[in-house]
């Protein structure tokens, strides 16, 4: 598994303290504490002076949200001097909202997310796309712009769906399906918020699974899964895990976008989930290119390559495997 030392495990103790810190607040300024507390225990878990890569990856993570905590700070101060101010309501709220997505790597704001990736561990890139999505998302929910978030929304899963093609690099592709998922997550935010919980929860179940296999593997590239002379086993648990982060419907990850699908059609918002639909087929492209490639080609030059595996290993994929299947029992019976 990921290997943790003492300081990370303290250092991870504080990301958990000040995400609570922030979202149990009962004033702004409580929780741009919590936020601030939590890019600083983060930095310290992705910098690593040995490595440069870190090293520039914790410099711009350190700058883009220091930026979007003055936002924040700036916007939630002009609220309490302008709190009597009715018609500056929408333009405060607009403000305080941008803050949130520049801080979760939100489209128009997601330049930093995928450069940000591309120089961090599995470890670091599982948490920065699932934990740390956390506090800005639950602020997000308390002054929301509902008009500014549906377009938003859009963007997010536009940008996430046109920005994977031509990319090589495993981890910038898994960031910019974390922008595309953002845009589900904020639809499932405006439905409830038990629907976002469920949502949050299987995509966290289903990026720890591939940054877990990936990190197993030491894999970073495309080509690296299409050479690697890996067993037929493993290819087959990264086609499944990919079908059910892109959403195919026989697997897990379709479960909670049928839900938003079926939410967006009954409200009439017929445009926003056939975009929404459309993203996903993209998204699946992407995915089955990769999977496709590993399983049809061979290369014989490299089958003296093994990767040595334990039997652990075995155990885990075959049992997150399994939850990925159960996919189809939920969707069968949730609406019978």
């Amino acid at each position: 598994m990921f290997l943790i030392n003492s300081n990370k495990m303290f250092f991870i103790f504080i990301l958990f303290f000040s995400t609570l810190i922030s979202i149990s607040s009962n004033t702004w300024l409580g929780c741009w504490i919590g936020l601030e507390i939590n890019l600083l225990s983060f930095i310290p878990l992705i910098s690593n002076s040995k490595n440069l890569l870190h090293t520039e990856a914790s410099l711009k993570y350190f700058l883009t949200q220091s930026i979007a905590s003055i936002n924040f700070l700036f916007s939630i101060l002009l609220k309490m001097i302008l709190f009597k101010n009715f018609e500056m309501n929408n333009f405060l709220s607009i403000m305080i909202n941008s803050s949130l997505l520049m801080k979760m790597g939100s489209a128009p704001f997601y330049f930093w997310f995928p450069n940000v990736m591309e120089g961090l561990s599995w470890m670091n890139c599982f948490i920065l796309m699932t934990w740390q999505k956390i506090s800005p998302m639950i602020l997000l929910s308390y002054y929301m712009n509902n008009n500014f978030i549906l377009f938003i929304m859009i963007l997010n899963v536009m940008i996430g769906a046109i920005s994977g093609f031509n990319q090589t690099s495993i981890r910038k592709l898994m960031a910019f399906s974390s922008i595309n998922n953002l845009g589900w997550l904020m639809a499932s935010m405006l439905i409830s918020e038990n629907i976002w919980l469920m949502y949050f929860f299987i995509y966290t179940l289903m990026n720890f699974i591939m940054c877990f296999l990936f990190h197993m593997l030491n894999i970073f590239y495309i080509n690296q899964i299409m050479n690697f002379n890996l067993i037929s086993f493993i290819k087959i648990s990264l086609l499944i895990n990919f079908f059910s982060l892109g959403g195919l419907p026989p697997f897990l990850g379709f479960f909670p976008k049928w839900i938003i699908i079926n939410f967006l059609i009954t409200n009439n918002s017929f445009f926003i989930s056939f975009i929404f639909v459309m993203s996903s087929l993209i998204m699946l492209f992407f995915y089955i290119r990769i999977v496709y490639l590993s399983l049809m080609l061979n290369f014989f030059k490299l089958k003296w390559f093994k990767i040595k595996i334990k039997n652990n290993f075995f155990l885990i994929i075959n049992f997150f495997s399994l939850i990925s299947l159960l996919g189809l029992i939920l969707s069968t019976f949730m609406f019978f």
